[in-house]
């Protein structure tokens, strides 16, 4: 992401937004609440995934009006991996962020997560006391279960939306529909490690949550297809020398 200034941010934090209206304000004051009192730069990136209600109307409000924060807009509607990785091609800071519009993990807890960026690939938060309904919690639950038991990753909340990845990394995610929730499978192929950290999860407050029990379920049996594909054909190496100057380190 071009900011248009000589200093790049140390965290880019990207916010995938589908029809998110009524909590693009408190976003916004939140994130500015974890800008000001983070130690190092950050800058904020919405990735408008098609919405459809006055979503780009309150970001280009917000944008105009504070330098950290910028967007991408989608041109239809394209899903949350599609979304994610969109933000990510679009980052050079060598920190990119993950949280989800809707706040129910908190911005400010980004500080606990930067402590160990800079020793692991990944560093993800394990939600503590979960406030969402035992519908949701049950599906996850079943979804996460036959999820550790194919992919073998080890993570105890693969599902938490409060994620860093070092750049390097998180730009050689291939992308599918439902990458989202294998971030640290994929992580773990490239031969990455992962820090988990607990971190505290409220309720919704406004909006309304765009998945049910059949989409946490059925989806992500066909997602785990895509993953065990991708994990038998994936190729993974390093550089050991060149004579090129990169310039997308």
């Amino acid at each position: 992401m071009n900011t248009g200034s000589p200093e790049i941010a140390y965290l880019t934090v990207v916010i995938p937004v589908f029809n998110e209206e009524e909590s693009l304000p408190r976003v916004f004051t939140e994130m500015t609440q974890f800008i000001n009192t983070s130690e190092k730069r950050v800058d904020v990136l919405f990735v408008n995934d098609g919405s459809t209600d006055n979503s780009q109307q309150i970001i280009n409000q917000i944008c105009s009006q504070s330098i950290p924060f910028h967007f991408i807009e989608l041109q239809n509607n394209s899903g949350l991996s599609a979304a994610l990785k969109a933000g990510i091609d679009f980052c050079e800071s060598p920190f990119i962020g993950y949280i989800d519009a809707d706040l129910q993990t908190s911005p400010m807890e980004f500080i606990k997560l930067m402590k160990y960026c800079e020793s692991y690939e990944m560093v993800t938060g394990i939600r503590q006391n979960r406030k969402d309904s035992s519908t949701k919690i049950i599906s996850s639950k079943i979804a996460n279960t036959i999820r550790k038991w194919i992919t073998k990753d080890g993570v105890s909340d693969t599902g938490c939306p409060l994620k860093i990845l070092q750049k390097q990394t998180a730009k050689r995610i291939p992308i599918f529909k439902g990458m989202h929730r294998f971030l640290a499978a994929l992580v773990l192929l490239q031969k990455g490690n992962i820090k988990e950290v607990a971190v505290s999860h409220f309720e919704r407050i406004e909006g309304e949550a765009k998945y049910h029990f059949w989409n946490r379920l059925l989806g992500p049996f066909a997602d785990l297809i895509a993953f065990a594909w991708i994990k038998s054909r994936y190729i993974n190496y390093n550089i050991k020398s060149s004579d090129l100057i990169l310039t997308n380190k």
